[in-house]
C-alpha cells in the first residue's frame, strides 16, 4: 500500500523537476528568457488602480477566448470588434487542493455595469450579452463577471483564435474521442468518429462547432469545449510535452507570444508561479463545468444564470468544493471499493435514535457500520477516535466528510473507527449543501468517457 501511494508523487516531483530545470536552462541561456519575456502583452485588468482582490480564499483567474479577426489565420469570417467567443471562470483553491473551471454560455444575458475607458472605448452600461464586453477592453470583461458572479478576480488571460492554435500545434496534437463522425463547413470542421489526434486547426473547429451538435447552440457545444480543455491539460502535463525541451520551448514560445494578460501577470516569474500552481492540482481536482442557466424570459434565444449558478459561485467565494448532482453516488461507489476500517457509532447525547440515524447515513455513503449504541455516560463533546492505522485514519477523516461533521479523528486504542455523538453534535454539523446539476468533467476523464 505504501508502494502505491508513493509512485503517483514521484511522478509529479519528477514533473516539477524537469520543468523547473528547463526554465533554468532557459534563463540561463539568457536571450531566450528575453525573447519569452518581450512575447507577453499586458491590458489593465481594471480602469482605475485599486488594492489587489484577496487571495486568501484562493485565486481567481478569468480566461477570455477572443473572436477577434484581427490576425494573420484566416477562414473565420469577418466581424468588427472582439467578443469573447469563450469565457471561464477558473479557481486555484488554497493550498492548490482543485481547480474549477465555470464556462460562462457567450449568450448569457447580464445587466452589465459601465465602463470606464481603458484604450477600447467606454460603455454606458445596461442589459447585453456578456460577451460583448470583450469589444471595450479586457476591464470590461472582469466588471461584467464579477458583477455577474459576486466572485472577485486576480488576473485574467487572453487568447485569440490563432493563439489558441498555435498553442494546440506546439504541443503536437491533442487526443480526442469523438462518438461519431462531426461536420460543420461554418466552423471547418470535418471529423471521423473515435479516438484521433488534431492539429490546432481542427481542436478550434472542434470548440467552436454549433450546427455539428445538439440544437446548434452556443450551449451545445459547450461539453465538446470541455473536451478539448481535458485533452489540453493531458497533453500539457504528459511526459511527450514535458520531457522534450524542444516541444516545451515551442509550447512556451507559442503560449507567451498568444497571450494578452493583465499586469500581475506580465513577467515569466509570474506566469510561472501560476503554472505550478496549477501543476500541484492532481488532474482528477480540475473539474470543468458550465454554469447552470435557464432561458432568459426576454428572449428564448438566450440565457440566464438559474438558482443552481448562484449556489456554485457562492463555493467558489467561500472557497469550499462545488457538490454536484451525482457526485454523493460516485462518493458513495469510491467508499464502498477502498479498503475501509470498521466503524462503532455511540450515543451520547441522550438524543433517542442517534446512533441509528447516524448509522443508516453512514450506510449509505457506503461505510462499514460494525456496531451501534448507547454511550454508558452522557458526553458534552463529540468524539472521532481512530486506530493508529493508515486505513482507519483514513476512514475517519472520511466518515466525517461524508457526515458533514467539523471534527478530526484522534489516535487512539480502538477497534477501526469509534465516533461518539456527544451533545454539541448539531454544533458540529456544517450546513449541507444542495446538489449543483450541469455539464461537468474532470481533467483526468477518460477522453471517451
Amino acid at each position: 500500500m505504501t508502494e502505491l501511494r508513493i509512485r503517483p508523487r514521484k511522478r509529479r516531483i519528477t514533473f516539477v523537476l524537469i520543468t523547473a530545470l528547463i526554465i533554468a536552462l532557459i534563463v540561463a541561456a539568457g536571450g531566450l528568457w528575453f525573447k519569452l519575456q518581450g512575447n507577453i502583452s499586458t491590458a489593465a485588468i481594471r480602469s482605475t488602480e485599486s488594492p489587489a482582490p484577496d487571495s486568501s480564499h484562493g485565486l481567481n483567474i478569468l480566461l477570455l477566448g477572443s473572436d477577434t479577426r484581427d490576425m494573420d489565420a484566416t477562414g473565420f469570417g469577418k466581424a468588427s470588434g472582439a467578443r469573447s467567443d469563450s469565457m471561464v471562470l477558473v479557481h486555484i483553491a488554497a493550498g492548490n487542493k482543485r481547480i474549477d473551471a465555470v464556462q460562462i454560455p457567450r449568450d448569457t444575458l447580464v445587466d452589465m455595469p459601465a465602463c470606464e475607458d481603458t484604450g477600447h472605448g467606454s460603455y454606458p452600461g445596461g442589459v447585453a450579452m456578456i460577451n460583448s464586453a470583450l469589444n471595450y477592453g479586457p476591464a470590461c470583461s472582469v466588471t461584467a463577471v464579477e458583477s455577474l458572479t459576486g466572485v472577485q478576480l486576480n488576473h485574467f488571460v487572453e487568447i485569440n483564435f490563432e493563439g489558441f492554435m498555435s498553442i494546440v500545434d506546439a504541443l503536437g496534437g491533442v487526443k480526442v474521442c469523438l462518438p461519431k463522425a462531426m461536420k460543420d463547413s461554418k466552423a471547418n470542421l470535418d471529423l471521423p468518429a473515435g479516438e484521433q489526434t488534431v492539429n490546432g486547426t481542427d481542436a478550434l473547429a472542434l470548440a467552436r462547432t454549433r450546427h455539428a451538435v445538439g440544437d446548434g447552440s452556443d450551449i451545445a457545444r459547450l461539453g465538446h469545449q470541455q473536451m478539448v480543455m481535458s485533452a489540453i491539460v493531458q497533453q500539457a502535463t504528459s511526459k511527450e510535452t514535458l520531457a522534450r525541451p524542444d516541444r516545451l520551448y515551442s509550447f512556451l514560445d507559442d503560449a507567451t507570444s498568444s497571450l494578452t494578460v493583465d499586469p500581475g501577470l506580465s513577467s515569466l516569474t509570474d506566469l510561472s508561479s501560476l503554472a505550478l500552481r496549477a501543476q500541484a492540482v492532481p488532474s482528477d481536482k480540475i473539474t470543468f463545468m458550465t454554469m447552470p442557466w435557464e432561458q432568459a424570459p426576454q428572449n428564448k434565444n438566450r440565457v440566464v444564470p438559474s438558482a443552481d449558478a448562484e449556489s456554485l459561485f457562492a463555493s467558489l467565494r467561500a472557497d469550499s468544493p462545488v457538490v454536484l448532482a451525482g457526485s454523493a453516488d460516485k462518493k458513495k461507489t469510491e467508499n464502498s471499493k477502498s479498503p475501509q476500517a470498521p466503524v462503532q457509532i455511540f450515543n451520547a447525547a441522550q438524543v433517542a435514535g442517534l446512533a441509528a440515524d447516524f448509522s443508516a447515513k453512514a450506510t449509505k455513503e457506503g461505510f462499514t457500520v460494525s456496531s451501534i449504541g448507547n454511550a454508558a455516560s452522557v458526553k458534552a463533546r463529540t468524539t472521532l477516535l481512530a486506530a493508529d492505522t493508515d486505513q482507519a485514519q483514513e476512514t475517519a477523516k472520511a466518515l466525517a466528510k461524508a457526515l458533514n461533521l467539523d471534527i478530526k479523528p484522534t489516535t487512539a486504542t480502538v477497534d477501526g473507527v469509534q465516533l461518539s455523538l456527544g451533545q454539541d453534535y448539531q454544533e458540529l454539523q456544517k450546513p449541507e449543501k444542495s446538489p449543483v446539476t450541469t455539464t461537468n468533467r474532470t481533467a483526468d476523464q477518460s477522453l471517451c468517457g
